[in-house]
């Protein structure tokens, strides 16, 4: 099992939840992050006074699945996901030892 996480722009955050149900991913959880990468931030006026903006509000979703659907997983997200603009995100695969479901103690991809 592989964990996808993808770090969205927040206003996808719908889109992408719709593509993965449709997909027929059922389970995610979902955290609000702040970050950067190659924008490093952005300027803005606020009361006639500029500031940076270090960090961006954004999106991080995280879903668990079956070795065999990470390409598919991949592709839903991106097409859910982009905008086509800098700052659309990243996603980042990771390995996945167990996965244990408390209420019922299933194990393995029973417990996804």
């Amino acid at each position: 099992m592989k964990k996808v996480e993808a770090i969205i722009k927040p206003f996808k955050l719908e889109d992408v939840k719709e593509a993965l149900v449709e997909s027929g991913i059922s389970g995610m959880t979902v955290s609000d992050v702040k970050g950067y990468g190659r924008q490093q931030g952005h300027s803005e006026l606020y009361r006639g006074a500029e500031y940076v903006v270090d960090f961006l509000a954004k999106i991080k979703v995280e879903v668990i699945v079956n070795d065999e659907d990470v390409d598919s997983t991949i592709s839903v997200l991106v097409e859910a996901a982009k905008t086509g603009k800098i700052g659309d995100g990243k996603i980042f695969v990771t390995p996945v030892e167990e996965v244990v479901r408390i209420r019922t103690e299933q194990r393995g991809s029973e417990a996804v």
